[in-house]
């Protein structure tokens, strides 16, 4: 009887033992089924903006977010304020329903202001057409026109299909812009991971993750930003460069150049973390692009223009400069305004949002170091030259905008001018350095207004940033920094001498990356097949050898009578 007691006791504990073991197995496999999704994109965009997107004015979230530090002295009140949060949601279901809404209306207010500032940066591309055919010879006007138009549609094309993706492909890691509803589906890098990425790998041909309403919106404001680092080239490469050379440039910028710099600094790569990573200040920071965009396009075109050489005439037997005058003054003062113009949307519109009012800031900010840059090259050189020249002077408004880019967010008025000055001093000196100095033919002066005032913003943020705004910037310093409370970007003058140094660096970094590596892939093109036009076709004029009509056919008509 013993012995059939204990028989049926080992069955069963045996049967319960193993019943046991299929539910902890059968949990483990369900697990990831009934957890949380994983977030899917939304290229509706009728799930994007709910009560998680509700902020007030300093940017603190309506939603109370479970605390996930197990070992915090905090985690008991913050799990206990969760729960709170969590309990009278279920109460009040309309309650919470009005502040999905809400949260809805901010992103969807958001994305429209991003979408309409990106336009604006669109409407820039005239003002480069106009600028850059204005201030080259009459001859070579269809052929300018014909570089700009050209370098919108290829360097989108390129960006479209790797650009992107290399840029953005792991945005969410560490800076995913929710003003505009985050990208949380583009979460990984192809080189490096966490915060030591080097290069998106999510999005390519904006499909998968990249199909998504912000995600879109993203992509809208950031291509245009870099179909500007394209445009920057034409003005120094113009006059002298084969179509299909210039072509490959754009498609070179629009794919790898500009995108794998774009993931380092503005993608939650490694650079802008080096806040969090190594103690450098905020990381690399560049609000809306003078290294980006205006240093990376500056000194790939200075590479460029290295490979290809002088225009024919541009330099005497004495090796004296000889001048190439501006064939319209009206294109260029035209194309300058149309420049100034789009500009307001090439910074306030990098807030990603009309709730951070911190544009008013920016704007007037970007228009005060645009007057300065431009009235310091004016009387500049009226007293190198007795004169004052209205190209350097349109120049000098670009140069201040320029170098007003990077820090356009984090400083006051009186050092907007400031930088201004300085880029109007640069900007005259630069165009002067490289045409009688290094003997770089440069017909636009883009070099020094886009390359050398491009590093100035970069620097000039790190020496003159006061504090006041960029709390928390690439995740350094939300709650407290350099002793204060809400303490945002600050400069050398401000104290922060990490700031200043990591600024340095990253303006060494961009220079070293542009035109290293558009030198090192385009000296050997130009190995293979010249990327320049026969002598005859540049002594004739680009326009009809190149494209087959005149800028002017009324001239040819002249000549013929």
């Amino acid at each position: 009887m013993t012995h059939r007691i204990l028989n049926f006791s080992l069955r069963w504990f045996s049967s319960r033992t193993a019943a046991m073991v299929a539910i902890v197995i059968l949990a483990g496999l369900l697990t990831p089924c009934i957890a949380d999704e994983p977030p899917k994109p939304d290229p509706a965009g009728i799930a994007t903006g709910d009560k998680s997107s509700v902020v007030d004015g300093a940017g603190n979230s309506f939603v109370v977010a479970a605390p996930t530090d197990t070992k915090s002295p905090d985690y008991a009140k913050g799990k206990k304020d969760a729960d709170d949060f969590q309990a009278q949601a279920a109460k009040e279901p309309l309650a919470m329903k009005l502040a999905d809404a809400v949260g809805h209306v901010r992103i969807g207010t958001n994305v429209a202001w991003t979408l309409n500032t990106g336009y604006l940066v669109l409407f820039m591309q005239a003002g480069f057409a106009l600028l850059t055919c204005g201030l080259v010879r009459k001859k070579n006007a269809a052929h300018l026109m014909m570089l700009n138009f050209a370098a919108y549609v290829f360097a989108f094309l390129a960006y479209y299909a790797l650009g992107y993706a290399f840029q953005f492909g792991a945005v969410a890691i560490n800076a995913a812009p929710s003003n505009i509803g985050g990208t949380p589906t583009l979460n990984q890098f192809l080189i490096g991971a966490g915060q030591w990425g080097f290069l998106g790998g999510k999005g390519f041909f904006l499909a998968g993750p990249a199909y998504d309403a912000g995600s879109n919106c993203l992509t809208l404001f950031q291509v245009v930003f870099m179909e500007t680092a394209g445009y920057i080239i034409v003005g120094a490469i113009c006059e002298r460069i084969t179509f299909w050379a210039f072509i490959l440039c754009e498609l070179f910028m629009g794919a790898i150049l500009y995108p794998i710099f774009g993931c380092w600094a503005w993608g939650g790569g490694w650079l802008s973390q080096l806040g969090s990573t190594m103690g450098f200040g905020h990381g690399y920071v560049d609000f809306a692009g003078s290294g980006v965009v205006h240093g990376i396009g500056g000194f790939a075109a200075m590479a460029l223009a290295i490979i290809l050489g002088p225009r024919l005439g541009k330099y005497g037997a004495d090796g004296k400069p000889r001048a190439f005058p501006a064939h319209n003054i009206v294109f260029v003062v035209t194309g300058t305004f149309i420049l100034l113009f789009g500009w307001m949307g090439f910074n306030p519109g990098s807030t990603l949002g009309a709730t951070d009012l911190r544009i008013a800031v920016v704007a007037v900010n970007t228009n005060l170091a645009a007057v300065a840059g431009s009235a310091t090259a004016m009387v500049l050189w009226y007293f190198m030259f007795g004169k004052p020249d209205i190209t350097m002077a349109c120049n000098g408004m670009l140069a201040g905008l320029v170098a007003i880019t990077a820090p356009c967010a984090f400083v006051s008025a009186a050092s907007s001018i400031a930088i201004g000055v300085l880029a109007g001093v640069v900007v005259c000196f630069g165009v002067l350095f490289n045409e009688r100095v290094t003997r770089i033919d440069d017909p636009c002066g883009a070099i020094s207004v886009h390359g050398f005032c491009g590093v100035l913003g970069v620097v000039c943020t790190g020496i003159f940033a006061d504090g006041s705004y960029g709390s928390g910037w690439n995740g350094v310093g939300a709650a407290s920094y350099l002793g204060h409370a809400g303490q945002g970007v600050t400069g050398l003058l401000y104290g922060d001498t990490r700031q200043f140094m990591v600024q340095l660096m990253g303006a060494a970094i961009l220079a070293a990356w542009a035109f290293g590596l558009t030198y090192g892939v385009f000296w050997v093109v130009n190995k293979v097949k010249s990327m320049r036009v026969a002598p005859e076709v540049e002594v004739e004029g680009l326009d009809v050898p190149e494209f087959g009509m005149r800028g002017y056919p009324e001239d040819a008509l002249a000549i013929a009578e």
